[in-house]
């Protein structure tokens, strides 16, 4: 949208989003048109963009994405030196296996992710709640099956400013009020004011969702254990996260030591089913058929 609005650039480089874009898009505006591309995130890509300018004006562009194979670039002596030296009081307790995991663990869906998945099972068992909410977080390291679960791998995903978990007893009115805001905030069709990156992710509740909807009309259909979510009805909802002041200094324990609990219990992580709502209107939607 900004790139249909301003005129003068001839390229917008673009990261962060962790989607690489590996052909620009071409959006006109009213002074020609401006490429806009996406590297990712993370460092896996160098995205390069070279111009072929005759007479102060770009007349062709080739646009590449490098993978970056990080493995196999030396670090930096020094800075590697410094890392060790700050990390060693900690490198016993990073390194503490807390449980093994049968399935890959990776957080990167839209809707849900196997280790989102995995801190939602964690926080129902361990906060005795029937439905979970955690923040729709896209960062940390994946772990193949067969790996050892460690501290430091639980901190990769967990580790915040605002760590805190919370129980609350919410009405089913108020448990649709919050998905519908979420959904609002990513969905919504003016990119202005899209913010966030992916849907919260629930624990225990199903729900259907149609992103193409207005606000307020997106989520439908909730159930809990089979049975229609009662707006009326209060129910024991954990989570983690809170942005709030307030919600922020009524927040119980952090939540990497909900779930390192939770991990030292059941020893062995199953591969996890992920709890994903319905999709409506995605049946020609090039993303959702990539995926598939």
């Amino acid at each position: 949208k900004m790139a249909s609005r301003v005129t003068g650039l001839d390229a917008i480089m673009g990261g962060h989003t962790h989607d690489g874009v590996p052909i620009p898009v071409k959006v006109k505006n009213a002074g020609g048109v401006t490429l806009v591309t996406n590297a990712g995130s993370n460092t896996k890509f160098l995205g390069v963009l070279d111009f072929d300018v005759k007479g102060g004006k770009a007349v062709d562009f080739r646009y590449k994405l490098f993978p970056i194979f990080s493995n196999m670039i030396p670090a930096d002596p020094a800075m590697n030196k410094l890392i060790q030296k700050v990390r060693a009081p900690y490198e016993a307790k990073l390194n503490e296996k807390l449980a093994t995991t049968e399935g890959l663990l990776y957080r990167r869906g839209n809707f849900n992710g196997s280790f989102d998945q995995l801190i939602l099972d964690g926080l129902m068992a361990q906060k005795n709640a029937e439905i979970a909410f955690s923040p729709g977080f896209r960062w940390g390291t994946s772990l193949l099956p067969g790996q050892p679960i460690t501290r430091e791998n639980l901190l990769d995903q967990t580790a915040i400013t605002y760590p805190y978990t919370t129980v609350t007893n919410m009405s089913g009115e108020t448990i649709k009020t919050i998905l519908e805001d979420v959904a609002d905030n990513l969905f919504n069709p003016d990119p202005y004011y899209q913010q966030g990156g992916d849907m919260v992710r629930v624990g225990g509740l199903q729900y259907t969702i149609d992103p193409a909807e207005t606000a307020g009309k997106r989520i439908t259909d909730m159930r809990l254990n089979g049975k229609a979510i009662e707006p009326s009805k209060t129910y024991k909802v954990a989570g983690w996260a809170p942005v709030s002041e307030e919600a922020k200094n009524a927040g119980g324990e952090a939540i990497w030591d909900v779930i390192e609990r939770h991990l030292r219990d059941i020893k062995v992580v199953k591969a996890v089913q992920l709890n994903e709502p319905i999709i409506k209107g995605v049946k020609n939607n090039p993303g959702m058929v990539a995926l598939k």
